[in-house]
């Protein structure tokens, strides 16, 4: 008996072992893939261009405050007995849950059509197919995984490849163009060049996304995890974000090594894929469109699903991803993204300047509502927010609403 007992003993520390290393990856590697789509590789290939590696500091100072905000709203999804937007009705009243799917909604679709495009062009830089045709394809694909059985454990494997893919084909490019070490590290020493405040700016509101940290909370119910899970769910939050993070600091350095020198500036991330040709040959353009394709499809996906469920939640008809009504928001998500992709080719100006303004409201009192929620003993128990989670997350919180009136100033006073 003893023997049978040491058997089984072993058998469950294995079992414990491959948990350790398998079950934790999921949650934070989507919420990562989906706030790194195209205007992100945009944003970081412009910056490198015209700044080299100065700002490098900026992205590292966004990520920290993003990984804040989700290893919060893990803590919040372990302990919370509801869904978030349930939590916050259930705190301070139903309109209050209410704005939050709203706008969570609205600030996803406005910036769909982005993620559609994006997905388009990656994909017909290397077939020479009209961008609308893959537009189109992914769109119905998209749309046909969300009806398939598992949905979550299938998007939680895609979105781990996307990631995969995306990693090793900028990595790949870094090492191909052979930036310099120095100036990397000088990069870490924070300064302010002349006019870069936009581009800074812009660069918090791509990376610190502060409705994809909320929706960790969600993911993380959807995986199943429990309050046990709280130490390795942690760390699973750290590494997803730090890996969105690091894929943007490889985009940045390679802009910098790469279209600086040549005094070329980007306005959509495919310009960047093709400077790569000349000095490198056809390959180190597939490489990055490869990239560039895992950033936008997660971003297809991930973007939609956010602002279908977290509506679907709002309004009180559940936020599970098995949820037909939630998959049929999910949907229009995605519709609107793809038909406004392929109708102007871009985001109209006006769309843009909708989703700053509906961000300018949302996104603080999403911030606030996460750091009170977190604090709240009798929601988070021995979870609750500690010292310096609270101290990192009111300077988030800071710089959103800095975000906030800086979009207020351009929308309404320029």
């Amino acid at each position: 008996m003893d023997v049978e007992g040491k058997s089984v003993s072993a058998k469950g520390s294995e079992v414990v072992k491959k948990k350790n290393i398998f079950y934790y990856l999921g949650p934070a590697l989507i919420t990562s893939a989906l706030v790194l789509g195209p205007g992100s590789v945009t944003l970081s290939s412009k910056i490198g261009a015209i700044y080299g590696t100065q700002l490098v500091w900026a992205i590292i100072l966004a990520i920290i405050l993003m990984m804040v905000y989700t290893e919060m709203s893990t803590r919040i999804g372990l302990a919370a007995k509801h869904s978030f937007v349930q939590t916050i009705k259930k705190k301070w009243g139903l309109p209050a849950g209410v704005l939050i799917g709203i706008g969570a909604f609205l600030v996803t679709a406005s910036f769909q059509a982005g993620n559609a495009i994006g997905t388009g062009i990656a994909v017909s830089a290397v077939t020479d197919m009209d961008p609308t045709i893959w537009i189109i394809i992914f769109t119905l694909l998209s749309i046909g995984l969300l009806f398939a059985k598992q949905f979550y454990q299938i998007l939680e494997k895609m979105m781990l490849v996307l990631v995969v893919i995306m990693l090793l084909a900028f990595l790949i490019t870094v090492i191909v163009v052979q930036p310099s070490i120095v100036d990397i590290f000088k990069g870490f020493i924070p300064v302010l060049p002349e006019g870069s405040m936009g581009l800074i700016i812009a660069l918090f509101a791509t990376s610190f996304s502060i409705v994809g940290a909320l929706y960790q909370s969600y993911l993380v119910k959807e995986k199943g995890w429990k309050i046990s899970d709280a130490a390795s769910g942690r760390k699973e939050s750290f590494l997803g974000i730090f890996l969105l993070g690091f894929i943007s600091f490889l985009i940045m350095i390679t802009a910098a090594t790469i279209l600086k020198p040549q005094g070329l500036v980007v306005n959509d991330a495919s310009e960047m894929g093709l400077a790569l040709e000349p000095l490198f040959g056809s390959w180190s353009t597939f490489v990055f469109m490869l990239g560039l394709f895992g950033a936008s499809f997660s971003s297809l996906m991930g973007n939609a699903t956010i602002g279908g469920s977290l509506l679907a939640d709002g309004l009180g008809l559940g936020s599970s991803l098995s949820n037909l009504k939630v998959k049929l928001l999910i949907i229009l998500v995605m519709l609107f993204g793809s038909i406004i992709g392929i109708v102007f080719g871009s985001a109209p100006l006006n769309l843009i300047v909708f989703a700053q303004a509906v961000t300018i409201f949302v996104v603080p009192f999403i911030a606030i509502a996460i750091l009170v929620v977190a604090n709240d003993k009798n929601i988070m128990g021995e979870l609750k927010n500690k010292l310096l989670s609270n101290v990192l997350g009111i300077i988030g919180l800071l710089v959103l609403i800095y975000l906030a009136f800086n979009n207020i100033k351009n929308i309404f006073f320029s």
